[in-house]
């Protein structure tokens, strides 16, 4: 059944928004979908990328603002099926809300916002909206993803009992230097922001820990009960770049948490999932082994197919927009739990606790990029993952406190009172 190509708009040229426009290409190829339109602000610094994309042989439009673009292609015949906002993270409220106004689906870059406040506001608007929408976390559908999970909700492996992600993606100081909200609590005009190992570069793969833990249903995210976490920062930044963080879900089960930026040589994700009869290691991108606690099966060792994880969304959500699925793969309010997770880890930490001097040491990459090693960190992750240790990395630093939902109440007045504006800020 041929079905006709759905016609989408990006928002966007620089940063991440690139990666979309890449994917729209190949969906273009197999008669998926169709770009009409883009804009960004200062649409002629892309002439680069705008003559590799070939706007001007496929027929794309450009325009300086979203609104401008959004309703000249609703008055053009055709229409518009839906937008992409691929956007600094600030800009994804209004914007989400600008196009739902004007009935037009969105899919929408994670993570949506940071503010649970803001995030209610926007599942009210999304209420109102002819289509529900999409949030660009990645893995959920991933069909690897899915088939263990239906496994976990079947009982095969006995009772969920912890979740561990190991999350260690070096980062360079350029890429706290790319924009100007990165590595910031709050964006340039005070909107806050919450940038951070955990909210941004890893937000994919704690959103897909949530997941595992989620018990109701396949596509379920368990919230929050009560955090720990302490915050740690190598770079010079503002946000940390560093977490560890202890959860405790409504089921009982713990989710521990040990993020950074700030280990030069090492690359790791690793999802441990521990049950009753099985310990399950899922190395993102790559294979997962399932090794049964009586050795009554040798381990189970499956390699994970190459996965186009940006065009897989953007399939999944095409499939919700022609009534072939009920509900995208993450909608709105499937991200209460990772928003509030953020929240609370800030909450629970009250400061964010400055590297000693004495263990960070800069780095130099083969292209001369500088980074931060921070002495006894892998060690210190990986012992807080196993026996739920937490770092002493700095003799100053305090057992951190729980905290659970109810303590974020105004969650913005506390994050202002904990962390003041800094006059550079102001």
């Amino acid at each position: 059944m041929n079905v006709a190509p759905l016609r989408t708009a990006i928002i966007g040229l620089g940063g991440f928004a690139g990666s979309h426009h890449e994917a729209l290409l190949r969906l273009e190829e197999n008669g998926s979908a169709r770009l009409v339109a883009t804009c960004d602000p200062r649409p002629d610094a892309f002439p680069d990328k705008c003559q590799r994309w070939r706007f001007r042989e496929r027929g794309v439009r450009v325009f300086a603002d979203h609104r401008a673009m959004l309703d000249a292609c609703l008055a053009s015949p055709g229409g518009l099926d839906l937008v992409v906002i691929p956007t600094p993270i600030a800009l994804h409220a209004p914007m989400h809300r600008d196009a739902v106004e004007r009935g037009v689906a969105v899919y929408l870059e994670k993570p949506p916002t940071l503010d649970p406040g803001e995030l209610e506001a926007m599942i009210a608007c999304d209420r109102r909206a002819a289509r529900t929408t999409l949030v660009g976390f990645n893995f959920i559908i991933e069909p690897a993803h899915l088939a263990l999970k239906s496994r976990l909700l079947a009982g095969e492996f006995g009772r969920l009992r912890e979740v561990r992600l190991l999350g260690q993606r070096p980062r360079p100081s350029s890429y706290f230097r790319r924009n100007s909200w990165a590595g910031h609590l709050r964006s340039p005009d005070g909107h806050l922001l919450l940038d951070s190992c955990l909210a941004n570069a890893m937000a994919h793969y704690v959103h897909d820990a949530l997941f595992w833990v989620g018990s109701r249903a396949l596509l379920d995210w368990a919230p929050p009960a009560s955090v720990q976490a302490s915050l740690w920062r190598a770079h010079d930044i503002e946000s940390p770049d560093t977490i560890f963080a202890r959860v405790s879900t409504p089921d009982g089960v713990t989710l521990r948490l040990a993020l950074t930026h700030a280990l030069h040589d090492i690359d790791t994700l690793c999802e441990t999932l521990v049950t009753d009869k099985a310990r399950i290691e899922w190395v993102a991108h790559s294979h997962y082994v399932i090794t049964w606690h009586d050795n009554r099966m040798p381990p189970e060792h499956r390699p994970l197919p190459p996965f186009d994880h940006l065009a897989a969304n953007h399939l999944d959500y095409h499939r919700y927009l022609r009534g072939e699925t009920s509900r995208p793969s993450t909608c709105l309010e499937d991200c209460r739990p990772f928003v509030h997770l953020n929240a609370l880890c800030y909450l629970s930490a009250g400061t964010i606790t400055d590297f000693p001097s004495a263990l960070r040491h800069p780095r130099h990459d083969a292209a001369g990029q500088e980074f931060f090693h921070i002495d006894g960190l892998d060690d210190a992750m990986r012992a807080f993952l196993e026996t739920d240790a937490w770092s002493r990395l700095h003799e100053a630093s305090a057992a951190p406190r729980t905290v659970i939902p109810a303590d974020s109440g105004d969650f913005s007045s506390a994050i202002d009172a904990l962390f003041p504006v800094t006059p550079a800020l102001s």
